[in-house]
């Protein structure tokens, strides 16, 4: 087997032609054929799929690996791009603070590595958030943006029980107290059980500490003043039963973006992305295909 070539760009260490043995991970249902693993200093980058790129940013827990049902999706007319985020393969180095901008600096660096042209940038939940930093800091290098669960600020009762709970009780992995609360993702009750479990299973990937600090960075994230530096077409997809990020808010953040489009997805909670992964997907592609129509 010949070994891959390894480069070096923008000091990040990469083997653009690895093959990972995604399949060991059963419930990805994601082949050697299907996708690429590349690895960076501190993050797992998947590529899979053909055609304009489409860069997917992970949420609060569950990593790239959450996301590949809607990736499966987008790739039939995309390169899709999963980008983890640092920590998702361990806990963090907690003697540097890592805010939402960080994230977005790093996955920058990522797109500049992999030599991506104005690809389209999705982010879910926390990963919405990291995504909103992108498009304000490095918005003429986007094509587009899409967030989904994600409001220009954030709080509710919700997420602080949620912060309570991790800052107070070291929990085992697989608590089914904690599994019910991960099934409020839903917005109901879990559509199947394989699903409700898929989503359980991917979380407790996550470290403790990792979520507990993801929760603080959002506890002080506000890009409300800042929404205005958006120049870029915005897609903001919600659903009308997420508990964690209220309706209301996603709403008004689309309205505070020059040339976005608000989107609301019948049923769907706050892992609409999940549950409701087509009609998310179409209205991805769709939203996308038309933007394109309009530069052309």
């Amino acid at each position: 087997m010949t070994k891959p070539e390894t480069g070096r760009i923008n000091n990040m260490k990469f083997a653009p032609g690895r093959r990972n043995r995604l399949g060991l991970i059963p419930d990805l249902g994601l082949t050697e054929l299907e996708a690429r693993l590349v690895r960076t200093g501190s993050v797992e980058v998947v590529r899979l799929g053909q055609g304009e790129p489409i860069v997917l940013v992970p949420g609060l827990a569950g990593g790239w690996r959450l996301l590949v049902p809607l990736a499966r999706r987008l790739a039939r007319r995309h390169e899709v791009v999963m980008v983890g985020l640092r920590g998702d393969r361990g806990p963090l180095d907690m003697s540097g603070r890592i805010d939402a901008r960080d994230h977005a600096s790093e996955i920058a660096r990522v797109m500049d590595s992999l030599r991506l042209e104005r690809p389209w940038v999705l982010g879910v939940s926390f990963g919405g958030a990291v995504a909103l930093e992108l498009a304000i800091e490095r918005g003429g290098q986007l094509g587009g943006l899409v967030v989904s669960g994600t409001a220009a600020r954030y709080g509710g009762l919700i997420a602080t029980l949620a912060r309570g709970v991790l800052e107070r009780y070291p929990l085992p992995s697989d608590n089914r107290f904690v599994n019910q609360f991960f099934n409020l993702l839903h917005g109901g009750r879990p559509a199947s059980e394989r699903l409700a479990r898929f989503v359980v299973e991917r979380c407790w990937e996550t470290d403790q500490g990792v979520m507990l600090d993801r929760l603080r960075v959002l506890d002080s994230f506000d890009a409300t003043n800042r929404l205005w530096q958006i120049q870029t077409p915005t897609l903001v997809v919600s659903g009308p039963r997420d508990v964690f990020v209220n309706p209301d808010d996603q709403r008004a953040l689309a309205s505070s973006i020059g040339l976005a489009r608000y989107a609301e997805i019948e049923g769907a909670g706050h892992i609409g992305f999940l549950t409701h992964r087509a009609e998310v997907a179409n209205q991805v592609m769709r939203f996308v295909r038309a933007r394109g129509a309009v530069r052309h």
